[in-house]
């Protein structure tokens, strides 16, 4: 071993020629060599046998891809891992040694990414686009150790490369034609990934934000418009994460950006074909949605009527999972906001407050809790673009739940199968975040200057929500409405004296309307002081 110099490229040539073989005997035996030349001669000779390394990776990444031996595939894996200790502990060799006729051209500094680094996770790459799911997925996981292990020593445009071949794992003219094959890989590798890029970014936040935050936000946006349900979940939730882990290193720039993310992957997912879709027409108006553009595709509505069922069952999927995005992005803002468990917490402690208050006087006080979500930090105008989207996400629900036609021929025609469909919890759920954030803004001294336009806003969302309250036919749809109507009251009971007697006036018809409801007893309870706290407030009573 020790007098072969340029020889070693012409060894690891036949055993990659060997590692694809169909014969047991053949592929042991050359990756047993392969195994004895990295493990044992890498210690001794790496300095000479440099120039091979590339050739050395391009070879295990071959035995890793020969399906008939998926043990040998695993221990191939290993062996790459391997190698990162020999790139790691000798960077100054691949400097020194420019022994190849094209590194004239890379700088010293680099030549230990362009001949060490890059060959070695571009392999692992190759590995993951090209085997089975066991073998994929044993080969993404060893590219991120090695990622997060030595990623230290990286420089910025080498993340940059980095990226492009991690970014590939999702590129639609890679991924597997057949629909089975592409779910699986979706749900599988893109979702694995996903996460580990977001874990490797948290890491590294301080060179990559800067660098390649951008990109990630596409990359986040393609997930959720994929018609894949646990992709599309996993884009929102890796979002969170990301904003929950590295929020506090945010400028106003990237604050933009982000709030940006969120509204173009609100956009893109409002299910809005769940008001207009008709049986006789879906197909056109489908078309329409997803192409922008009928006149491409005249020969749609000419299809037989198999087509057409399996059409609609596609669109109803599709449906099904901007629907569920769009229930997640509202737990994403709200999580964002003020923390995961935080706004589930105070609705419990506001609901045992309304069951207390039924037994006697109870103080309501705003409680202190530690702030722990992003709130702080974003400013009021990046928190006025949430709620807007957030009142967008509510209207557009309201508008499906009281749309009974509409929800009965979706019904009929098997949209969410034996249920008739609603949009219940986006309707509830996106107005609780939406009052939540307006009123922590109301009460925050930190934003006096908004104080104005917040109160203006927060008392046009609280009149339309009592409004619509009132305008509710069955009893299960205004018990949903109970934590909200609870969230309201107790609210502006904890407001001073001006600000009771501001919103009172605008909201009083309205609760008088209210008590004719057959109301829960928490809320009853809270109701009646309201209209107690009326009495001092506007004079009508002494005490």
């Amino acid at each position: 071993a020790n007098n072969i110099k340029s020889g070693w490229k012409n060894i690891f040539s036949v055993f990659h020629l060997a590692a694809s073989d169909q014969e047991e005997a053949i592929v042991e035996l050359a990756f047993q060599t392969t195994g004895k030349i990295i493990t044992e001669l890498y210690e001794k000779h790496f300095s000479a046998m440099i120039d091979s390394f590339q050739d050395a990776v391009k070879c295990l990444s071959e035995f890793a891809c020969n399906a008939r031996f998926p043990d040998l595939s695993m221990e191939a894996i290993r062996l790459v891992r391997t190698c990162a200790l020999s790139v790691n502990s000798a960077p100054h060799l691949f400097a020194e040694h420019a022994g190849m006729e094209n590194d004239v051209a890379i700088s010293e500094e680099d030549r230990v990414w362009v001949r060490g680094w890059f060959p070695l996770l571009f392999s692992l790459s190759c590995v993951v686009n090209r085997c089975k799911l066991d073998v994929r997925t044993r080969a993404l996981t060893v590219l991120f150790e090695i990622v997060k292990t030595y990623g230290e020593s990286f420089n910025p445009h080498w993340w940059k490369d980095l990226f492009k071949i991690l970014f590939r794992i999702f590129d639609n003219m890679k991924l597997p034609e057949q629909y089975t094959e592409k779910a699986e890989w979706m749900t599988t590798t893109c979702n694995h990934a996903l996460y580990a890029i977001v874990d490797v970014f948290t890491q590294y936040f301080d060179v990559l934000g800067p660098l390649l935050l951008e990109e990630l936000y596409s990359q986040l946006h393609w997930c959720v418009q994929q018609e894949n349900e646990q992709l599309a979940r996993s884009g929102t939730n890796c979002l969170e994460n990301l904003v929950n882990s590295n929020g506090h290193k945010f400028n106003d720039s990237t604050w933009d950006k982000t709030c940006q993310c969120i509204l173009d992957i609100f956009n893109s997912t409002v299910p809005s074909l769940l008001l207009s879709w008709k049986p006789d027409s879906f197909q056109t108006t489908a078309v329409i949605e997803q192409n922008g553009d009928v006149g491409t595709r005249h020969g749609i509505l000419k299809r037989s009527h198999t087509h057409d069922n399996s059409d609609a069952f596609s669109l109803f999927n599709g449906l099904m999972i901007k629907s569920a995005v769009q229930l997640e992005l509202i737990q994403t803002i709200d999580n964002i906001v003020f923390y995961p468990a935080t706004s589930r917490k105070e609705d419990a402690e506001t609901l045992a407050l309304a069951a207390a208050d039924m037994t006697g006087s109870v103080a309501l006080t705003e409680c202190q809790r530690e702030e722990q979500g992003m709130y702080r930090l974003l400013s009021t105008k990046h928190l006025i673009q949430l709620t807007d989207c957030l009142l967008q996400s509510h209207r557009f629900a309201k508008a499906f739940n009281t749309d009974h036609e509409q929800r009965n021929l979706l019904w009929k025609a098997g949209y969410r199968g034996s249920v008739k469909p609603n949009l219940l919890k986006q309707e509830t759920q996106s107005l609780a975040c939406l009052l939540r954030i307006l009123f922590k803004m109301y009460s925050d001294d930190g934003r006096t200057a908004h104080w104005p336009l917040i109160q203006t806003r927060l008392i046009a969302v609280c009149q339309e929500a009592l409004e619509y309250f009132l305008q509710l036919q069955s009893e299960a749809h205004r018990d949903a409405w109970t934590s909200l109507l609870l969230l309201v009251l107790t609210r502006i009971l904890k407001m001073p004296d001006d600000r009771f007697a501001a919103h009172i006036s605008s909201y009083y018809p309205l609760l008088c309307e209210i008590v004719c409801f057959d109301l829960k007893a928490e809320l009853r309870s809270i109701l009646r002081r309201v209209f107690l706290r009326i009495g001092p407030v506007f004079r009508i009573t002494s005490t």
